[in-house]
């Protein structure tokens, strides 16, 4: 009797220590699912992200006359802030834009805190190695802004040694200034009035741009010294959607229908209200190459 006793007391704990093994199995298994859940949503592309959210964030300048600036009625709008809303409306997505300075806008796209931006950026070999861009929505060349009065004394690029140059610190335009032996003074997420008035008044030299776009900023303001340089026309370019790298889904997807618009002759469209000229198509005008820039 006493081992019969013995035999069952052993078989209760047997018992027990099996029940006790598959409920951790069943809390494993459990565990495991939970951490499957949860990085398969941690593993969503930025392209299901927007969806899944309905909207882009974009970064633009909002100083940038013709591109992306506050017209009139204080609105936001442009060539490119154009583009960015009609890609979002074909996307089947909403858009906010969020104001930033040109230098903030790579390092914004970096971290995460937008998803792309839209502010006349040019499509270059080193900045393919750090973000993707979309195919170009806009070509142009570049020229500068000098004194009516006296050319600031520029009669071809290699003037440009010496001279105090108006920009931003991270653009292809300041690049190109330094490149040629310039000093670059730069002034953050400035209008074109701030710019261009030191060129004028001889605080600075030379203002490098975007042919199109400092057609408008010239054209601003009549009682300047100011003159865009006839005779200068250089380093043809550009530009795109910028994105952060890898996001190959968004990119096609944006792609797709820039294409849509190409074809459909929306983008000439846009071009034409913005800057009067089809800028999304390249021109015909002869453009000097510089040798040597590392961009």
């Amino acid at each position: 009797m006493q081992a019969l006793k013995k035999i069952l007391t052993l078989l209760l704990v047997v018992l027990i220590s099996l029940v006790a093994c598959q409920s951790n199995d069943d809390a494993s298994t459990e565990t495991t699912k939970d951490e499957n859940t949860t990085n398969q949503s941690e593993e969503l592309t930025l392209w299901e992200t927007i969806q899944e959210e309905g909207e882009m964030t974009v970064a633009t300048s909002g100083t940038l006359i013709a591109a992306s600036y506050y017209d009139d009625n204080d609105e936001l709008t442009g060539y490119d802030v154009e583009v960015a809303r009609e890609v979002a409306n074909r996307l089947g997505v909403d858009v906010s834009f969020e104001i930033m300075g040109i230098d903030g806008m790579l390092p914004a796209i970096d971290s995460g805190r937008i998803d792309l931006a839209a502010n006349d950026i040019e499509i270059t070999d080193n900045r393919k190695e750090s973000f993707d861009f979309s195919d170009p929505y806009k070509y142009s060349y570049s020229t500068m802004v000098v004194r009516e009065s006296d050319y600031s004394d520029i009669h071809s690029l290699e003037d440009l040694e010496g001279k105090i140059a108006g920009g931003g610190a991270t653009t292809i335009y300041s690049q190109i200034a330094e490149h040629f032996g310039a000093e670059v003074k730069t002034y953050g997420n400035a209008g074109n009035e701030a710019y261009l008035s030191d060129v004028s008044n001889g605080r600075s030299d030379v203002v490098i741009n975007d042919f199109y776009l400092i057609s408008f900023g010239v054209a601003a303001f009549p009682d300047f010294d100011i003159m865009i340089h006839p005779d200068l026309k250089f380093h043809p370019t550009e530009q795109g959607l910028v994105m952060k790298k890898g996001e190959t889904d968004f990119q096609q997807a944006i792609n797709e229908v820039l294409t849509e618009m190409r074809e459909d002759g929306t983008l000439t469209e846009i071009a034409e209200t913005f800057y009067q000229q089809d800028a999304s198509k390249k021109p015909e005008e002869e453009v000097e190459e510089i040798d040597g820039l590392d961009i």
